[in-house]
């Protein structure tokens, strides 16, 4: 799940609250009370002692599966990002249950606890704000302190913002690599970028409205203007999905602003496998072509569009061969 500024937890809060079936806006509401007796009958067919990721809904509520509700109906306790969250969650399908807060910024001192419980024969239920656990979160680390104790670990699987991004962008899903967020800053978010440069894949990354922008013309500048799509707002009422290049994505969140809500990136693979197949000999000599009739600035611009290669590489690299790169 991605991390929130305050704001951005307001917003998403508020925007996540009462999202029906259809959804359109409502007031929340418990389920049926013969529902929930159904579920809780159903849930109580013990599950076994252990950890159990659990998936939740990224904004429409009735995107909750039925074996999920089974679990948080019977969990001896629910380690969660932010409890305030999870209980109104729970509130809204009629149920209770102990939480307990665990995330990146308590994770070392709270994992020895969940492990306590759990060595005592607990079933402990690990869920996000929203979405699936262990995706940009400290889940992964009580995960493999479980495993190395013997202790039962299930997933329950469910709503994925990357996933469900993935699936509307229109770009290829038969590879893809899921980054995370990338850093902050611009300098090291384009190291980053250039690490990526040449995986054949569909990239998923994570990020805050705030550095959307700066994000996606680095990206443009690392990567290429590749193919893009920009998914916020994700089975909610204000679901969108932008699909342009890299450049046309930056130059629209510039102008628009920062928008609302949590955001995924995704960015089609390199074009025919350019950029993971051409040998630093073939782009030199490229390169030496167009220098001889152009700038540094224009060749390495034409190189990089015909071939894939990220402009950046392209350009240090023209630097490098016009005698100006060192």
């Amino acid at each position: 799940m991605p991390r929130r500024q305050d704001a951005q937890r307001a917003s998403e809060r508020k925007s996540s609250r009462g999202i029906s079936e259809e959804g359109e806006a409502s007031a929340p509401k418990p389920i049926e009370a013969q529902a929930r007796s159904k579920l809780l009958v159903a849930g109580a067919a013990r599950f076994e002692p252990g950890l159990y990721l659990v998936a939740t809904p990224i904004g429409n509520l009735r995107d909750v599966t039925l074996r999920a509700l089974d679990l948080l109906a019977v969990a001896d306790l629910i380690a969660c990002e932010d409890t305030r969250v999870s209980a109104k969650l729970l509130a809204h399908f009629g149920l209770s249950a102990p939480l307990a807060a665990y995330h990146e910024h308590n994770a070392e001192r709270m994992r020895p606890k969940l492990m306590e419980r759990l060595k005592a024969g607990a079933v402990v239920a690990l869920i996000s704000d929203a979405g699936t656990p262990l995706v940009s979160d400290p889940g992964w680390k009580l995960v493999r302190a479980a495993l190395a104790d013997g202790i039962r670990v299930s997933a329950l699987p469910g709503p994925s913002a990357a996933l469900a991004g993935l699936l509307l962008s229109g770009l290829p899903s038969d590879r893809f690599l899921f980054a995370g967020f990338l850093p902050s800053k611009s300098a090291a978010r384009k190291k980053s970028l250039a690490a990526l440069a040449t995986v054949q894949a569909t990239l998923i990354f994570f990020e805050t409205a705030p550095r959307l922008a700066a994000s996606l013309a680095d990206m443009a500048e690392s990567l290429g203007d590749r193919p893009a799509a920009v998914a916020r707002e994700l089975t909610k009422l204000y679901e969108e999905v932008h699909r342009q290049p890299l450049a046309a994505l930056a130059a629209h969140y510039r102008a628009a602003g920062p928008p609302k809500g949590e955001i995924v990136v995704l960015v089609a693979p390199p074009a025919s496998g350019a950029a993971a197949t051409l040998d630093e000999a073939a782009l030199d000599r490229s390169l030496s072509a167009a220098l001889a009739t152009m700038s540094v600035k224009d060749a390495s611009a034409a190189v990089a569009a015909a071939t894939g290669q990220p402009r950046r590489l392209v350009y240090q690299r023209a630097l490098a061969l016009s005698g100006r790169g060192t």
